[in-house]
């Protein structure tokens, strides 16, 4: 049985979710530039996912009947990002390198680190970048979001729709 969701409260949790987004990458940004925490590949990768997911969401609270396929895209999007923050604690955080890694290679391939540098440029390699904020490493805070962004694109890509007079 599925979660009846209202297209007012559909639309309402995809701006959620933007601003959700929105607030992740202000909150990188602060950390690198206010805390000196420089971002490696994987993090800059992440910042992607974010500016994605949350451009998805903008579109689908703007444009009712693309919700759904758009709430799936940024479902597969948040599960990339879920997959990255994973693979940056358990494996790229334990090498001195991030050099020619998929998340460097997509971030320099799309050339993001030359057109906006100052969000999309990695400066730390995975080891220097594995830090934590209030003793939770900084990719599980990231985990984190990307899982809540998950179950909010769910319940808006399968939501049922209610019945016409309600």
């Amino acid at each position: 049985m599925a979660i009846a969701l209202s297209d007012r409260n559909a639309s309402r949790l995809l701006w959620a979710m933007a601003v959700a987004c929105a607030v992740a990458l202000g909150l990188a940004l602060i950390a690198q530039y206010g805390w000196d925490m420089r971002p490696c590949p994987w993090c800059v990768l992440q910042r992607l996912l974010y500016v994605l997911v949350g451009a998805l969401c903008v579109l689908g609270a703007l444009a009712p009947g693309a919700r759904r396929p758009l709430a799936g895209m940024s479902f597969l999007l948040a599960a990339a990002g879920m997959a990255s923050a994973i693979y940056q604690h358990t494996v790229a955080a334990a090498s001195f390198s991030c050099n020619l890694t998929l998340a460097d290679k997509i971030v320099s391939g799309l050339k993001l680190d030359a057109v906006l540098p100052s969000v999309f440029s990695a400066t730390a390699s995975c080891a220097e970048a594995a830090v934590s904020v209030l003793g939770v490493p900084f990719a599980y805070w990231s985990l984190a979001l990307f899982v809540l962004l998950a179950v909010m694109a769910i319940a808006v890509a399968s939501r049922a729709r209610e019945p016409q007079g309600h």
